[in-house]
């Protein structure tokens, strides 16, 4: 597996690691609040670890 390959996650490896179901982060997706992510030509979404340190980061809360 290529390095670049690494650093990109499916929605199952998102999820997983958010601890979030799939149903959860589609809601997110369709309302404009989830990582922002790659459509592949088949279909399947890819986001890129950069992109999703980048969107937790966003959403840090500074208590």
């Amino acid at each position: 597996m290529r390095s670049s390959e690494r650093e990109r996650l499916t929605v199952a490896e998102l999820c997983a690691e958010l601890a979030i179901s799939r149903s959860t982060f589609y809601e997110w997706r369709a309302k404009g609040r989830a990582p922002r992510c790659i459509k592949l030509p088949n279909g399947d979404l890819r986001i890129r670890r950069s992109e999703l340190d980048r969107w937790l980061d966003a959403h840090e809360d500074a208590a």
